[in-house]
């Protein structure tokens, strides 16, 4: 591992400062603070409106212009960052995109990504953001929120965690009838645990009413039904192509 060091001379004192110290500077676990926000404000709206985003990598022009845009539309409920917000998970690079992200003026969440988990970059992401797996309620719609970069911890970890998903099934089941489900990489991807990519579907097909499922990582605007069962995959471009998703839930579907 390559060691970035910068000396200051002076009463006989060197520090070294390594770029994935996970020495966090400012604010930390922000999805929890921003999901409380999320909830509050969508608490029994039959009408939600919410914007995908996702592989803001190195591109910060990009997402200020991006951010730039959503900001303008007073519609949109809340963001979700489909993950990727560093390109190399330094802990420089997360300060820095969680101080861009913070432009948005409406509430958001950051799914982890592949880049970000790179040397200590998933400490720093749980430092700042908080758990890879999480979940939240809009509208009465859970938002099932996973980590999928199973490639990047060796299988070292439940990735994707089916504990988790299990219990979500029926945590909180009195206030959700519909269930949206948000991740990095999709199944078939290299990153996905293709091994049991039939298992994720079927603990997804297990919850109230799945609606769709949102991606990044390919850098591409596509939408797949990788089981042919009309569960639509929707991924989102990365930022350098200046693209986002707007989606419109109501109590008939969504557009």
């Amino acid at each position: 591992m390559v060691c970035c060091c910068l000396a200051f001379i002076g009463c006989d004192t060197v520090f070294d400062v390594h770029p994935y110290d996970v020495n966090i500077r400012g604010e930390k676990n922000i999805n929890a603070k921003r999901i409380a926000l999320i909830e509050k404000a969508t608490f029994n709206k039959d009408t939600i409106r919410l914007a995908f985003i996702s592989d803001s990598h190195k591109h910060y022009n990009d997402l200020n212009d991006i951010i730039r845009d959503i900001n303008r539309r007073d519609t949109i409920d809340f963001v979700v960052h489909g993950g990727d917000v560093t390109d190399c998970g330094t802990t420089r690079e997360y300060e820095w995109a969680r101080d861009n992200i913070a432009h948005l003026n409406k509430p958001y969440v950051v799914l982890l990504g592949n880049h970000d988990c790179l040397g200590t970059g998933n400490s720093a992401y749980e430092h700042i953001f908080g758990n890879p797996d999480f979940s939240f309620i809009a509208g009465r719609i859970k938002f099932l929120c996973l980590n999928t970069n199973a490639i990047e911890y060796d299988y070292s970890r439940p990735v994707p965690n089916f504990d988790f998903m299990e219990h979500e099934i029926t945590s909180r089941g009195s206030e959700f009838d519909r269930t949206i489900v948000c991740m990095h990489a999709a199944p078939y991807s290299e990153q996905f645990n293709n091994n049991v990519a039939k298992v994720f579907n079927y603990y997804i097909m297990n919850f109230p009413q799945p609606l769709f499922c949102l991606y990044g990582h390919g850098h591409h605007t596509e939408q797949h039904d990788f089981y042919d069962n009309g569960l639509i995959y929707y991924q989102i471009g990365n930022a350098a192509k200046r693209q986002y998703y707007i989606f419109t839930i109501t109590p008939k579907g969504y557009y």
